[in-house]
This record gives C-alpha cells, sequence and structure tokens, in this order.
C-alpha cells in the first residue's frame, strides 16, 4: 500500500502546476507571434493592393478595411489567417459586430473587402452570408430637384458644365463613359443628336439618342471648347483628358449650388427611373442605359424612399 501510495504521490508531485508568471510569459509570447503575423499579412496585402488593377478608391477602402479586420483580430489569434474554419468563424462574428453600427450595404462592401484579402492569403473568401438589402430603387431626383439642379448648372455659366450634367442626367452616362468621349463621339444635327459610347461597363458600347435639352447643352459647349490637340470631348486646363474625379467635383458643385448633396451616380439613377416610371419598354430602357442584365433595370420601377412616405402620408387620420 505505501509503495502504491509512494508512486501516486509522485506521479502528482510531477504535474505541478506552472506558476502564474510563467504561465502568463507564455500568453505574451503568444500573443506576440499572433501581433506579428497580423501585421506580416498586412504589410503584405497592402504591398499587394498598390499592384492591383483596382480602383484608387477600392484600394483605399480595402486596405482600410482589411487594416480594422486585424485589429479587431489580434484579440482573438491568428488561426483565422490559415485556417479556414477559423476563417469562417471569425468573419462571421466579426459581420455581427458590424450589424451593430454599418448600414447593411456598408457591411457588404467590408465583407466584399475580406474577400480580396483572404484570396491574398490564398484561402479563399469566408462562407459568410450577406446582409439583404432593402427593395429600394436607387436613389433619383425628384422633378423638383431635377429642376433645381438644371437650373444651378445654367447659373453657373460655363457650357462645359452644363454639357456634362446634361449627358449624365438627360442620357443616362456613367461618369467614366462620360471622361472617355471624344468630340468625334457625338453628331449633331438641326433635329438630331446621337452620342456614342465606346467603352461602357464590361467594355460593351452603345449608342444614346440625345433629346433636345441634351442636344443643346452639347452644342453649346462644341462651340465654346477651346481648340486644343486633344480629341477628348471634355480636356483639362493643360489639353489632357479631365478625370472621373474631376468630373465628380464639378457634378458636386453644381449639386450644392442648388442646395443638393448627390454623387454622379444619382443623376444616371435620375434618367433611368425616369424613363422607366413613364412607361417605357423595359427592354428598350436596358438598351439606353448599357444594362447587361434586366433584372437591373427593373429595380427602378420598386418603390423609393420617397413613395414609402408619400404612402404612409397618405393614410393620415385627420381627428
Amino acid at each position: 500500500m505505501s509503495d502504491n501510495s509512494n508512486l501516486a504521490g509522485g506521479r502528482h508531485r510531477s504535474r505541478r502546476r506552472r506558476p502564474p508568471e510563467l504561465v502568463y510569459a507564455s500568453a505574451q509570447h503568444t500573443a506576440s507571434i499572433a501581433a506579428s503575423s497580423t501585421a506580416s499579412a498586412l504589410d503584405g496585402y497592402l504591398a499587394h493592393l498598390e499592384r492591383s488593377p483596382l480602383s484608387a478608391n477600392t484600394r483605399r477602402a480595402y486596405g482600410q478595411g482589411a487594416r480594422r479586420y486585424l485589429g479587431w483580430l489580434a484579440g482573438r489569434g491568428d488561426e483565422a489567417l490559415s485556417d479556414p474554419f477559423a476563417r469562417d468563424h471569425a468573419v462571421r462574428d466579426y459581420r455581427y459586430e458590424l450589424k451593430d453600427r454599418l448600414a447593411p450595404a456598408s457591411v457588404n462592401l467590408a465583407l466584399a473587402g475580406l474577400d480580396h484579402f483572404y484570396r491574398f492569403l490564398r484561402l479563399g473568401p469566408p462562407r459568410v452570408r450577406r446582409e439583404p438589402l432593402p427593395a429600394l430603387a436607387p436613389r433619383a431626383l425628384r422633378e423638383g430637384e431635377l429642376r433645381a439642379f438644371l437650373r444651378a448648372a445654367e447659373r453657373r455659366r460655363r457650357p462645359r458644365d452644363s454639357a456634362i450634367a446634361g449627358l449624365m442626367v438627360l442620357a443616362g452616362l456613367r461618369l467614366a463613359e462620360v471622361a472617355g468621349l471624344d468630340v468625334d463621339d457625338v453628331a449633331i444635327s438641326a433635329r438630331r443628336g446621337l452620342v456614342t459610347v465606346r467603352h461602357g461597363k464590361g467594355d460593351v458600347g452603345r449608342s444614346v439618342p440625345l433629346g433636345a435639352e441634351a442636344r443643346a447643352l452639347v452644342e453649346t459647349w462644341l462651340q465654346a471648347r477651346p481648340v486644343v490637340a486633344s480629341p477628348a470631348l471634355f480636356p483639362g486646363p493643360t489639353g489632357e483628358r479631365l478625370t472621373t474625379r474631376s468630373l465628380a467635383r464639378i457634378v458636386g458643385r453644381i449639386g450644392a449650388d442648388a442646395g443638393l448633396s448627390l454623387s454622379a451616380h444619382v443623376l444616371r439613377h435620375t434618367f433611368v427611373t425616369r424613363l422607366v416610371r413613364s412607361g417605357t419598354d423595359v427592354i428598350l430602357v436596358a438598351e439606353l442605359a448599357g444594362h447587361q442584365s434586366l433584372e437591373t433595370t427593373r429595380r427602378y420601377a420598386l418603390p423609393t424612399e420617397a413613395d414609402r412616405a408619400a404612402a404612409v402620408e397618405s393614410a393620415a387620420v385627420e381627428y
């Protein structure tokens, strides 16, 4: 009995717990390794982004998103940077935290950035559900806002700015499509006008007729356009083609003059919305807008926030 007791005691003594300070030092060491891994992943990803063909805005958004995610991940260890299961669980938990402070579209944008980040790590995109988006039409200017915008453009007395605004809100061109136009892409006669988009979204071209208002704005600009070597319809001060950023600033200034906060996308949305709601055939609208899917065009028939508000107001009770 005594021998067995001694053996048991010996085994018990061999399993002594490490002193608290050693446990703490071990945890510090693990945390240090994790921090080193996340820092290395971020540095490599930012360098990868600089070489990627993404737009400057997308590179910036993805880089900032990865930085925030890795900062959040630092307290959980770095298994999510090497193990697919840990990756999925971490990003799902991160999504729940994002939902508490961001709109659904912003959450989905952050998740798209993490898809790109994990592809860089060669783990593939996380298996995470996207947030459902409200079934609303894209934002478009109401009639009064549209009039205010066009009048503000006219008050600036700058034919170039008015033509830029007109091509977006009266012909539905995208920002990049306006930037890419050459003088030869516009044909105007006394009663007709046509603008040819050679490189639309997905590198798909199309031709868009110009109505009387858009035709007048573009024709006025063609008469005032300075003689420069550049073929660009909208050259800059030194003859170079205006960038999309420059065009966006012009639209923003006109909007501010009209008391509106808007982006160039809202102008295009306004054009498509007006066509759809006037009863124009959806296939024709898709062709004019350069949509590759009819589902994209049908979204413009959905109710807007203004429609919802108006519906609630119409049900008001006077008492």
